[in-house]
């Protein structure tokens, strides 16, 4: 199994970079009250430095719409993960507990203003994929049993059974959801200009050490551009 992105993203997207966490051993049952907590301060130290008004001003959330709108995602209808989490913030709202590791990947998105999201390994099929869909794709969203087609164009994760993630972090699969029994996951931290490698390398190494401290999770991380577009998943499991 490996995870890639493909060529053509790079060409549309110049310094893009990926931080890929994978994490087995996990323990996802039940909850953990510090990092609800860490969430609850996080939240207040947004609405105490950034407006609503100001939001989409932020360099790491501009870049994200200017990234949706080259293929034809019109921001104000269709918002990267982090600009959604953020504006649930601004309006006052709080983050409920869902899992720990997801709950722990919303704070990370939160702390470093990047989108994250994650799949279940043992639902997935095949290689995973980063790419442009072709517009025959299949999608089935979070929590849905509906089935659609994804538009050409768009970007994509996708394994060999369908798509995972539509637009980017925009919108997950129900298919591999994380849930208290996921014991393998794969987390992808996404990053455009102006985050850099550097700092990509930071943020997945807080994202593994919150996995391991928190969920009991063995782990491994690494950071995927134009020159290593490619992760050997099934070799990074063997550790």
């Amino acid at each position: 199994m490996k995870f890639q992105i493909d060529s053509e993203i790079f060409k549309s997207f110049p310094g893009v970079c990926l931080g890929v966490v994978v994490a087995k051993g996990i323990d996802n049952t039940g909850e953990n009250p510090e990092v609800l907590s860490l969430i609850k301060e996080k939240e207040q130290m947004i609405r105490q430095s950034i407006s609503i008004e100001n939001l989409s001003q932020q360099p790491r959330i501009s870049s994200w719409r200017k990234a949706y709108s080259s293929f034809g995602a019109k921001p104000k209808k269709y918002k990267s993960s982090v600009e959604s989490l953020y504006r649930m913030v601004l309006k006052g709202m709080s983050m409920r507990n869902i899992n720990k590791v997801v709950d722990i990947y919303n704070y990370i998105s939160l702390k470093h203003m990047i989108p994250v999201g994650g799949d279940d390994l043992r639902k997935v099929e095949g290689d995973i994929i980063l790419r442009f869909a072709k517009g025959d794709e299949t999608f089935t969203a979070l929590n849905s049993d509906e089935e659609v087609t994804v538009s050409p164009g768009e970007v994509i994760y996708c394994d060999e059974r369908g798509v995972l993630c539509r637009r980017w972090n925009w919108r997950e699969c129900d298919r591999t959801k994380m849930t208290g029994e996921t014991k393998e996951v794969i987390f992808v931290a996404e990053g455009l200009p102006p985050v850099k490698r550097e700092e990509m390398q930071e943020i997945a190494g807080d994202l593994a050490k919150m996995l391991e401290i928190y969920c009991g999770a063995i782990v491994r991380n690494a950071v995927l551009d134009e020159n290593l577009p490619v992760l050997d998943i099934g070799r990074v499991l063997e550790f």
